[in-house]
């Protein structure tokens, strides 16, 4: 029920951070990994890591998922290598920290381009080879700023509120082809982006700790669980869901 063998899994931005712990566990569940990614010598070294780790088979492609015909080559390359795409894992996100005042419309449109953007156009790429094969898995990684809001997480939260609002939709329309598409909501997870914005967000630190029920930072690993599990068969009447992985963040006054 849990097993991933003889399964491909495509990850974006899976070379670092929350998307190289989902890469990981996929591919320790025995998942054929793909790592999507622009930075193509943190993605060697992160394949490296997991045919060392978990002796998997992993597909480097050098991708700038805000571009369509880079989606689709992703794709097509995914199904040349490996015959079949059963996982897709829509991660690759940045974020920049600014009052809304202060953030350009350049800004702003980068944002939701790389995090929402991004997920649809690699939704709608995977989408016929999953129909075709009469089943499929996507998991979109949202976020806690879609439950709450943030003064210079503005364009952020946006499309993370905008991740939940498609996962849902994506959900219903996709639903009578077998693909269950749902959302993992990062709590406070201890990630390069978030080793910045303990600098940039003064106080952070000690608000998330004195807030979280747990006491503590999540790791990447704190994800690979409820990664595996909405990837396999044990969720295969799961869909629509936002699922927050956050310590009890989001239930704690």
């Amino acid at each position: 029920m849990f097993s991933l063998k003889g399964k491909v899994a495509i990850v974006t931005g899976g070379n670092g951070g929350i998307g190289l712990g989902i890469a990981r566990a996929l591919a320790s569940a025995g998942a054929s990994i793909v790592i999507a990614a622009r930075n193509a010598q943190k993605t060697a070294k992160a394949a490296e890591t997991i045919r060392g780790d978990h002796g998997a088979k992993v597909l480097e492609l050098e991708v700038d998922v805000r571009r369509e015909n880079q989606v689709t080559y992703m794709a097509e390359k995914t199904l040349e290598a490996f015959g079949r795409i059963d996982v897709l894992v829509n991660n690759a996100g940045i974020n920049i920290r600014k009052l809304p005042q202060d953030l350009t419309t350049a800004e702003y449109d980068e944002v939701l381009e790389v995090n929402l953007r991004s997920a649809f156009l690699c939704s709608k790429a995977v989408y016929p080879t999953m129909k075709k094969a009469g089943a499929g898995k996507i998991i979109n990684i949202g976020s806690m700023t879609s439950l709450f809001g943030g003064a210079k997480l503005m364009a952020y939260g946006a499309s993370k509120g905008g991740i939940v609002a498609m996962t849902r939709a994506l959900a219903v329309a996709w639903a009578p082809d077998n693909i269950q598409v749902n959302a993992i909501l990062p709590g406070w997870i201890d990630t390069d982006l978030t080793r910045r914005a303990r600098v940039e967000l003064e106080g952070l630190n000690e608000r998330v700790l004195s807030r979280t029920p747990a006491g503590r930072w999540g790791r990447p690993e704190d994800l690979q669980g409820t990664a595996i599990y909405l990837a396999t068969a044990a969720s295969d009447f799961i869909t629509g869901v936002a699922l927050p992985v956050d310590g009890g963040y989001s239930v704690s006054i």
